[in-house]
């Protein structure tokens, strides 16, 4: 055999060798992770739960969900490991340093209803109105013609109407007579 033949299984193998050692590095590094987790450290849940390590056993971990509530869980089952600092400001609730460039947000409604909306709203009274380049001259006949149009639509609707009306009434004529159709 050429090396021409050998050579997409090559590169197969190679790339499930590479693929396989890198899940495993994942699988190293959840290990240690999760062996570094001492008492009293925040972590998250798998499944996005927040908690603080109250024990630690060799294949589980008691975790305390809310003050006073205690609850086991497998050390698999433990997605991160987080800093102190992070763990507080996530139970906080504590935003995120705020730079110069974001707008503030106001705690309360009382600014945004003080003097400065009621300036903001005469502005918007005294603003000038969008001229959309049609005179009320122009837009009479303009209406005039859609009225038109519309008594031409139903004008039209009512004669193709009529033929199924016709046709309707001798059909119930013929089943009132006893034709073949009624039976």
């Amino acid at each position: 055999m050429s090396i021409v033949t050998l050579l997409p299984f090559i590169v197969l193998i190679g790339a499930m060798f590479l693929m396989t050692r890198s899940a495993k590095k994942k699988q190293q590094a959840a290990q240690q992770m999760r062996d570094e987790m001492q008492p009293g450290t925040g972590v998250r849940t798998i499944g996005g739960m927040y908690a603080t390590v109250k024990e630690i056993h060799e294949e589980t971990v008691l975790l305390e969900v809310a003050p006073g509530v205690h609850a086991i869980y497998a050390k698999n089952a433990i997605g991160a490991v987080l800093a102190d600092e992070e763990y507080n400001r996530i139970l906080d609730g504590a935003d995120p340093i705020v730079g110069d460039e974001q707008p503030v947000v106001p705690d309360d409604v009382s600014s945004l209803t003080g003097a400065g909306a009621d300036e903001a709203t005469e502005k918007g009274d005294k603003a000038d109105k969008i001229d959309l380049g049609k005179t009320e001259a122009e837009a009479k006949p303009a209406a005039d013609e859609a009225a038109k149009a519309d008594e031409d639509t139903a004008d039209k609707a009512d004669k193709a109407e009529e033929p199924a009306k016709a046709e309707a009434d001798t059909a119930k004529e013929d089943k009132k007579a006893g034709g073949a159709d009624a039976k």
